[in-house]
């Protein structure tokens, strides 16, 4: 099997297992989850802003595929001529328009689509970051990135599954394994196959974001396990959740949780 093909079928055997627990997918993932990604465009010690930033140009456009609620475009937005903004959510949008009339940023354009059907015109760099993980069909995803920049492709992943930490309580509450999407381990042999040869620079490994209050934990842990009311599931889940949550710092976690590890992966086009 080729790498491209095990990408393939790593997502559609995750995504078929989410399906079948879930339910019917709703037509925009990101409604109840969007005002998360909402961040100060102007904020400073954000080592991923900083090591970005440092390889654009002042002078140059920037492309943001799979933008979301403008975490990394608005901030490189305030850093080189232009950004244009391709995000097929339109919960993300709002959120990334929102957060641009705030901060009278003015110099970035959204398109509201995905990204291999997007229109937008061909950049100086061209950025994706955490959005390949679902992504089925990877060739022509990374295809348009390299026929659409001219002097640089930036890709951002984990170097490990981004939902690993829910792991050990998906198979508590579901009693089976959670399948896992691919992550940079899968990425980098898509990259060889077609001929593509990038550096990597790793970050430092950071927690993902914990949860205010036991309640807001799981309230939030309900909805990414696809918990129903009055089911099984839910009863093992209120039974197990104490157990399976420690507060440290004022914030509530799920207990064992690992630092992740953002990475990313740079290369010239080749065309």
């Amino acid at each position: 099997m080729t790498a491209v093909d095990h990408w393939r079928q790593m997502i559609i055997a995750e995504h078929a297992q989410t399906d079948r627990i879930r339910g019917p997918r709703p037509s925009d993932h990101w409604t109840q989850y969007a005002r998360n990604f909402k961040d100060d465009p102007h904020r400073s010690g954000d080592e991923m802003v900083d090591e970005l930033r440092a390889r654009i140009l002042p002078a140059d456009t920037l492309i943001d595929a799979g933008a979301g609620g403008g975490r990394l475009a608005l901030p490189l937005a305030l850093s080189c001529r232009w950004v244009y903004a391709v995000e097929p959510s339109p919960s993300m949008c709002d959120v990334l328009r929102e957060t641009a009339d705030e901060h009278g940023i003015e110099n970035v354009s959204i398109a509201q689509e995905g990204w291999v059907e997007s229109s937008v015109e061909p950049a100086d760099v061209v950025l994706s970051s955490h959005v390949v993980y679902v992504i089925q069909e990877i060739e022509p995803f990374v295809r348009k990135m390299e026929s659409h920049a001219r002097r640089l492709v930036l890709a951002v992943l984990f170097e490990a599954p981004p939902q690993a930490q829910m792991a050990d309580l998906w198979r508590l509450v579901h009693g089976e394994e959670r399948l896992r999407l691919p992550c940079l381990p899968e990425f980098l042999p898509v990259l060889g196959e077609l001929g593509i040869e990038p550096t990597i620079t790793e970050l430092e490994p950071r927690l993902q974001g914990g949860f205010g209050t036991f309640d807001e934990a799981r309230e939030t842990l309900v909805r990414r396990l696809y918990v129903k009311p009055e089911t099984e599931e839910m009863a093992r889940l209120d039974r197990d959740l104490e157990n399976s949550l420690e507060e440290t710092d004022g914030e509530w976690r799920i207990k064992g949780s690992r630092p992740l590890r953002p990475c990313i992966v740079a290369w010239e086009p080749t065309g």
